[in-house]
């Protein structure tokens, strides 16, 4: 719940005058619904593709205040997140919702990132593999309309968002390596080998080389560090050749 359309404008016009059409990665950009009718055109001409935050799993009705995947596609976005930890734990969101909205999202045409992650005390009981795989296993489970070209895997652990504290690179890799085996589980090896998983929690210019290293790392979900478009495009320039 950031941003103006002046703020929003200058974002993409610094974007583009960093090299973000040359970038090592591609960029999605998630800003308020009300701005993504202003934005969509000026962050494709700078090779930034445009996402919704949310999205409801119906077309249409009296759902007041929800956004469908058509109006967000109306609006201009290519993308949408689904179970983002603050829509799970401070909106209340259950598995179930998030699964609506990804099935609803990715049949529209969308492309749709699914956020997973445990909770600081759930770590702390050692639950975070039953909790993620859980997620995992409600998401997608004969889930259809899904490829690695329309879907990605954002794993968040929740206890390091915007907390300052992030997992250590080693244990983003496990954490991404076991998701993408129990992928393979659901949905199938082939499909899980292509599958990108992105790392998200208290990215920033000081860790991302670091994190993004790792094989099972494919990118990056990044938060308060993508407000300014000099930090943004740090992280993004850390990204290896490989993960692009």
């Amino acid at each position: 719940m950031n941003g103006s359309p002046e703020s929003g404008m200058l974002f993409i016009d610094e974007m583009k005058a960093l090299g973000s059409l040359n970038a090592p990665a591609s960029i999605v950009f998630f800003p308020p619904f009300t701005l993504i009718p202003l934005l969509a055109e000026s962050a494709s001409d700078a090779g930034i593709e445009t996402g919704g935050q949310d999205l409801f799993w119906l077309e249409k009705g009296a759902f007041t205040g929800e956004i469908s995947p058509d109006m967000l596609k109306d609006a201009g976005s290519t993308w949408f997140i689904a179970g983002h930890s603050e829509r799970r734990h401070v909106l209340g969101e259950t598995d179930e919702i998030v699964r609506k909205k990804l099935e609803a999202g990715l049949k529209s045409g969308l492309k749709g990132i699914l956020c997973v992650g445990e909770l600081k005390t759930e770590r702390e009981d050692d639950q975070t593999e039953a909790v993620v795989r859980r997620q995992i296993k409600s998401a997608l489970d004969g889930l259809n309309d899904i490829s690695p070209e329309n879907f990605v895997i954002a794993y968040e652990p929740v206890w390091a968002i915007g907390t300052g504290l992030t997992a250590t690179p080693e244990e983003a890799e496990r954490v991404h390596s076991l998701i993408r085996e129990w992928v393979s589980f659901i949905v199938g090896q082939e499909f899980a080998d292509n599958l990108r998983i992105q790392y998200g929690g208290s990215v920033k210019p000081s860790n991302a080389a670091t994190i993004l290293s790792k094989p099972s790392v494919n990118g990056a979900l990044v938060g308060g560090a993508s407000l300014h478009a000099n930090s943004f495009m740090d992280i993004i320039n850390s990204v290896p050749e490989y993960s692009s």
